[in-house]
C-alpha cells in the first residue's frame, strides 16, 4: 500500500507498565513474576483514508491501550505514530488533537451529567473557534440531526436519555471540532441488541457522507463483519492478523482468528448455535510465553511455535499472518452470519 492512501500509521509501538511490588503482588497471580506490564509489543498498523477499520480480540489483548494512544491521551514507550504522513509530536497541540476523537464504550459516563447538551457542544464549538458564536445554536443542531437527535435534545441533559441516545450525543460531541478520524472504543458493548444495530449504521453514514477514517474497535467480530472493510486482530499485545474482512470471515490464516470466528453463536438449520469455546484464559502480560504467545492455547501448535517468536508477515495480497504454519492450515469452513444476529 503507498503511503498516500494512509491517514493514521502506527510504527513499532509499545507501551510497558513498570509496576512496585504491592501493585505486582495485587495484580501478578505470579508473586514472582516480571515487574514489567507489557500492553503492547510492536504494533504495526495502517488506517486508510475514508476506511473503517476493525481492531479486535479478547479483553486485555491491548485494545483500548492503542485507541487511547492514537488520540494522545497516553504516551508510547516506543514507536512512532504518523498523521497524514507526519509524525505526531509527543505534546500535540489543539488543532493535532481535534484531528483524531474518540467515542467512548461507555455513554452513561462519557457526558458531563451536569451540562446540558447544547452546553456540551457550543463549549467545543467555541473552543476550537468552528464557527463564529452566533452560529453555535444552528451549528448544534446540524450536529444533533446528523447523528438522529432533534434540536429539544439541546436543552436536556444526559440522565434525560437512553443509552443509545447518549451514544449519538456522545458521537455528535466528538464530530463537533470536524476531526478526519474516529477512534470508537468498544462502542456498542454497552448498548442493548435492539439498538446496536442502528449505532453500527450511523457509523457507515458517517464514514460515507463526511469521508471519515474510522478504527472501530471491538471484541466481537460478529459486531465488525456488516461495517468494516478490514480487520486486525490483536492477541495479547501483538497484531496477529490483517486482511480485507470478508477473506478474514472466508480465509482466516490465524488459529486465534479461527477460534474467535468459531465461538460466534450463530442460527443454524437445526437451531441455535452456542458457538465452540475458545479454551483457557489469555497468559498474564506479566509472563508472556516463549515462541508464539498463543502456543499454549493452540490446537495447531508444534514444537517449532514454542520456540519462534513469529512476526506479520504476507500470505496474500492484501493478507498478513504472524503464524508459522499459516500455510499449513486446514481449509476453513465456517456458517456465515447474517445482520439479525448480532
Amino acid at each position: 500500500m503507498s503511503p498516500d492512501t494512509s491517514i493514521l500509521r502506527v510504527s513499532n509501538v509499545t507501551k510497558t507498565y513498570h509496576l512496585g511490588n504491592a501493585l505486582l503482588e495485587k495484580f501478578s497471580k505470579n508473586p514472582e513474576s516480571n515487574s514489567a506490564l507489557t500492553a503492547l509489543d510492536g504494533i504495526d498498523l495502517q488506517l486508510r483514508k475514508g476506511e473503517i477499520l476493525a481492531l479486535v480480540g479478547e479483553s486485555g489483548s491491548g485494545k483500548s491501550t492503542l485507541a487511547k494512544i492514537l488520540v494522545g491521551s497516553v504516551a508510547a514507550s516506543t514507536g512512532e505514530i504518523q498523521y497524514q504522513g507526519s509524525p505526531m509530536p509527543a505534546r500535540r497541540g489543539k488543532d493535532v488533537t481535534r484531528r483524531i476523537q474518540m467515542v467512548f464504550q461507555d455513554p452513561y459516563s462519557s457526558l458531563n451529567p451536569r451540562m446540558s447538551v447544547g452546553a456540551v457542544l457550543s463549549e467545543l464549538l467555541l473552543l476550537h473557534k468552528i464557527v463564529p458564536r452566533r452560529e453555535v445554536r444552528a451549528e448544534s443542531i446540524r450536529l444533533l440531526n446528523r447523528v438522529g437527535m432533534e434540536e429539544d435534545a439541546l436543552d436536556a441533559y444526559p440522565s434525560q436519555f437512553s443509552g443509545g441516545q447518549r451514544q449519538r450525543i456522545a458521537i455528535a460531541r466528538a464530530l463537533a471540532v470536524r476531526p478526519d478520524v474516529l477512534i470508537a472504543d468498544e462502542p456498542v458493548s454497552a448498548l442493548d441488541v435492539s439498538v446496536q444495530a442502528t449505532i453500527l449504521e450511523l457509523f457507515t453514514t458517517l464514514r460515507d457522507e463526511l469521508g471519515l477514517s474510522i478504527l472501530f474497535v471491538a471484541h466481537n467480530l460478529a459486531v465488525v463483519q456488516h461495517l468494516s472493510q478490514r480487520v486486525a486482530v490483536m492477541y495479547l499485545g501483538r497484531i496477529v492478523e490483517v486482511a480485507d474482512t470478508a477473506e478474514i470471515f472466508s480465509n482466516p490464516r490465524h488459529p486465534y482468528t479461527r477460534a474467535l470466528i468459531e465461538s460466534i453463536p450463530r442460527m443454524t438449520a437445526e437451531g441455535a448455535n452456542d458457538g465452540i469455546v475458545l479454551e483457557g484464559e489469555p497468559p498474564s502480560p506479566f509472563n508472556i510465553p516463549a515462541g508464539c504467545r498463543f502456543n499454549p492455547r493452540c490446537s495447531f501448535a508444534q514444537v517449532a511455535c514454542t520456540l519462534t517468536d513469529p512476526a506479520l508477515m504476507p500470505v496474500g495480497p492484501t493478507h498478513e499472518s504472524a503464524c508459522i504454519r499459516a500455510d499449513e492450515l486446514p481449509i476453513f469452513s465456517s456458517i456465515p452470519i447474517h445482520q439479525e444476529e448480532l
